[in-house]
């Protein structure tokens, strides 16, 4: 197998000293001297059999420096990865809820310091568990009610999700997932920890609905997508989409191959718009280009093309630690956000798709790729090719 087999031809050139560094990272001795990508590093991960493939984005605040495809989006059939192909890109949709959010919020429909029972009232009277076990919940009331701020990061108390919710996270319409969490006891005092909640980014869903009068997805398509130009970032891909849908892949259980597996999270048919459901917290379907546009417009301080999506202040409380001095993680409002402060935020997605925005280079990486696990070395792999992307492109 040689290394052209593997890698997609790339529609962006760099300057020959940052290849011969991008290169240099690569087998020695292979044809991958004569490819011009920063995803060349990641030919020997294919090779290993540790990534299956891989689609690789490195822009900057107003254009694309490289996008490169590599291995297979299917491997029994060989099938190469393209740079247009889809992937469920999971958590990375808690960004753009919070974007959509801060819309209003930029509006004044919206303030981050109020309860969210303000916009939400099934939410009154929601109590905290101090005391449980397999005989008895003590409850009492917290110290405060749960803010907007709560659950766009993490502090809220509110469950990962509630006991009404099953292994996929998309079965429920999004006012009965979170009416589940209203009847929920919250887990810790609100703004006392960071605890990783899809309910919390759900309920941010749901107050856009409420403040709006309009579906979530039909905001998202009005506020993001469609401004930013995001036209296959979407909660229910297309047959035309789902032919491009790089397949899923996890260890097998004796540890020595990769084996194709389902996105375990969700409901298939993935185009099923009866039974399936959108979630802010996790169910976007979308692409490297697309992201990179929605990384773009975080990085230009709201703005992309010309036409603003939020205002500066508002991208300044996503992109820092808005999670207070009592916790230590840093996140901002849907974004991990680097510490040092000031140095880069991004997320990821449980399928190992990743995108990053390193502000002191003011460089943005979107690594797409579709693994529940990795063999061998391959949990590496974004590492690596976020570091050729810096080797190419960070002066």
């Amino acid at each position: 197998m040689n290394h052209h087999s593997l890698l997609r031809p790339n529609r962006f050139r760099f300057a020959a000293g940052a290849l011969g560094l991008a290169l240099a990272l690569t087998a020695p001795h292979s044809p991958a001297a004569e490819l011009s990508s920063v995803a060349s590093v990641l030919v020997p991960f294919v090779q290993s059999n540790s990534l299956a493939g891989a689609v690789t984005l490195v822009a900057s605040p107003d254009k694309v420096l490289d996008l490169s495809a590599v291995g297979y989006a299917d491997v029994a059939a060989k099938k190469p990865m393209e740079t247009g192909d889809l992937f469920w890109i999971a958590s990375m949709s808690k960004a753009m809820t919070a974007a959509a959010l801060m819309t209003l919020v930029d509006e004044g429909k919206v303030n981050v310091n109020d309860p969210v029972e303000k916009y939400l009232p099934e939410f009154s009277g929601q109590m905290l568990a101090v005391e449980q076990d397999q005989d008895h919940v003590l409850l009492k009331k917290p110290r405060h009610p749960i803010t907007v701020k709560n659950i766009l990061t993490h502090t809220s108390g509110l469950p990962f999700k509630s006991r009404v919710e099953g292994a996929r996270l998309d079965t429920l319409p999004l006012r009965e997932a979170v009416m589940s969490y209203a009847l929920t006891p919250l887990q810790f005092e609100p703004d006392s920890k960071y605890s990783y909640s899809n309910a919390g980014i759900n309920t941010a869903g749901r107050i856009i609905e409420v403040i709006t009068g309009k579906s979530y997805e039909d905001f998202m398509n009005e506020r993001l997508f469609r401004p930013l130009g995001m036209r296959n970032t979407t909660f229910w891909p297309t047959p035309r989409q789902l032919a491009r849908l790089a397949k899923s892949y996890k260890p097998s259980a004796a540890k020595t191959d990769l084996e194709e597996t389902t996105i375990e999270q969700l409901t298939y048919p993935l185009s099923d718009h009866r039974n399936r459901f959108p979630m802010p917290a996790g169910g976007l379907f979308s692409t490297a280009e697309d992201v990179a546009r929605f990384c773009q417009m975080l990085l230009n301080n709201g703005t992309l093309n010309g036409q603003r999506i939020l205002s500066p202040a508002a991208v300044q409380q996503m992109t820092s630690k808005q999670t207070g001095s009592l916790v230590e993680t840093s996140y901002g409002f849907g974004l991990s956000v680097a510490n040092p402060p000031g140095t880069g935020y991004g997320h990821g997605g449980a399928y190992s798709t990743d995108m990053w925005i390193n502000t002191q280079k003011q460089l943005i990486t979107v690594f797409m790729v579709q693994h529940n696990g990795f063999l061998g070395n391959g949990g590496k792999s974004d590492g690596v090719f976020k570091e050729a992307a810096l080797a190419a492109f960070g002066h």
